[in-house]
């Protein structure tokens, strides 16, 4: 199998690093590493369109390649399947491990979700894989250390079942792993957070210009059993499944059953 592997958080990443062990210790998989230079949390599903991007052959301790670029977490997987190591196009996207839970509202936010969502965009699996500092906090900035041992060996063994037992079409696999060790395994659908933002005046420049803060801290989140939130609150890996498709069905039928061409002769030019 075919794996590439990517992130949010730069080639160098702990994270990364780990899992990419781990995934290299498999039988009968092929990995390629291709990840930004640097870091580029909550980058979410930015792409770069106006300019070429650098790419840069990175040597690794155990002697192997793998590929840094300037670019986003989704340009990536745009990379890998464009033909950027020659004969190699993926059949599994596994990202991560990223420095920090990605969990309920915040995967909308990620590049790490990103990454793995583009594999999804493209007819490609995807697993994106986060992990909870030691700490516990469940907001994905303020975690400091982190221990990717377990969730590494066990996000390289779902890869290796993905590839045996493939997903349903559009799905991407979302996990969590708590700080501590894990209780048991739990899949779960995404949760609600609670995001206590707030506007702050930080500084007074020049008439006119000001410096705010716009993002609180300390978010809080719907305690509803069976949400990724709540199983990484209790100790349990949060496996969610996650696919593309944001139409909202009923939304159809409601619409629908509106006349909607009245709003378009209401701003139709008058015949001449």
């Amino acid at each position: 199998m075919k794996v590439l592997l990517t992130n949010d958080d730069g080639i160098e990443a702990e994270g990364l690093q780990t899992l990419r062990a781990a995934l290299a210790a498999l039988p009968d998989i092929e990995l390629v590493t291709i990840a930004p230079d640097g870091n580029r949390s909550a980058f979410a599903r930015k792409i770069t369109t106006h300019q070429p991007l650098w790419t840069e052959e990175i040597r690794f301790d155990d002697g192997s390649v793998g590929f840094a670029t300037d670019g986003t977490p989704v340009d990536c997987v745009r990379f890998a399947t464009l033909g950027l190591v020659e004969g190699f196009y993926p059949e599994l996207i596994v990202s991560g491990i990223n420095h920090g839970a990605n969990l309920g509202d915040d995967v909308t936010y990620s590049g790490t979700v990103a990454a793995a969502l583009e594999g999804v965009l493209l007819g490609i699996p995807g697993i994106a894989a986060s992990q909870q500092s030691t700490s516990r906090e469940m907001d994905f900035r303020w975690g400091r250390h982190f221990q990717f041992d377990t969730a590494a060996k066990f996000v390289a063994r779902l890869a290796a079942h993905v590839g045996h037992t493939p997903l349903p079409v559009g799905t991407l696999i979302n996990v969590n792993v708590p700080g501590d060790v894990p209780t048991g395994v739990e899949v779960t659908r995404l949760g609600k957070r609670i995001y206590r933002d707030e506007l702050k005046l930080q500084e007074q420049g020049e008439p006119g210009r000001r410096r705010f803060s716009i993002y609180g801290e300390s978010h809080g989140y719907k305690d509803d059993p069976g949400t990724d939130l709540a199983a990484v609150a209790a100790g349990r890996i949060a496996v969610t499944p996650l696919h593309f498709d944001l139409t909202h069905e009923s939304g159809i039928e409601a619409l629908g059953a509106r006349d909607l061409s009245q709003l378009l002769e209401a701003v139709a030019p008058d015949p001449q």
